[in-house]
């Protein structure tokens, strides 16, 4: 959460030249509802099967960079399935970061829980998150910035955008 996924993605996407599908805002165009009726409505347990239905539908898209809600990855059959389209991304962000970004946002239902219950939650994330084939820190960087990191990194061409510092594997 509020570590620049669609924001990142839209960019690295125009980058690439690729398409680009955000699955949050794809779940609130198929169901017509957004995600916070759909957690009123339906609860979190419906809105996580729709974020599983819609992955599955994805198995055949390519050339598409995706950008998750930030769940999405807690169902290991999705976490499968994303492997199988492409190279996994972290973007990493502390909590703390995380909280002060979306702090004034109410389309976010599970910032309603107590920081405690948050932290946990962003910790048992992190555990599935560090997974991902490559990790890259949005603190204190702007998008742009960002994007040029995971662009260099996926031509090979790994580079530390602030020092100049780079390397190949």
């Amino acid at each position: 959460m509020a570590a620049g996924k669609s924001s990142i993605g839209q960019l690295l996407a125009r980058e690439l030249n690729w398409d680009f599908l955000d699955t949050d805002t794809e779940i609130v165009n198929q169901t017509g509802l957004s995600i916070p009726e759909i957690f009123r409505k339906y609860g979190e347990a419906r809105f996580r099967q729709e974020e599983s239905l819609l992955i599955q539908r994805l198995v055949n898209i390519n050339h598409t960079v995706i950008a998750t809600g930030g769940g999405l990855v807690l169902n290991p059959d999705n976490w499968v399935t994303l492997q199988r389209l492409g190279m996994l991304i972290h973007l990493y962000v502390p909590l703390e970061l995380a909280l002060q970004r979306v702090k004034k946002r109410s389309e976010r239902p599970l910032l309603a829980r107590p920081e405690e219950e948050l932290s946990k939650l962003w910790l048992e994330r992190l555990a599935i998150y560090n997974k991902a084939s490559v990790t890259f820190d949005t603190s204190g960087k702007n998008p742009e910035a960002i994007v040029a990191e995971i662009s260099a990194y996926l031509k090979g061409d790994h580079c530390h955008v602030t020092t100049n510092k780079c390397w190949r594997f």
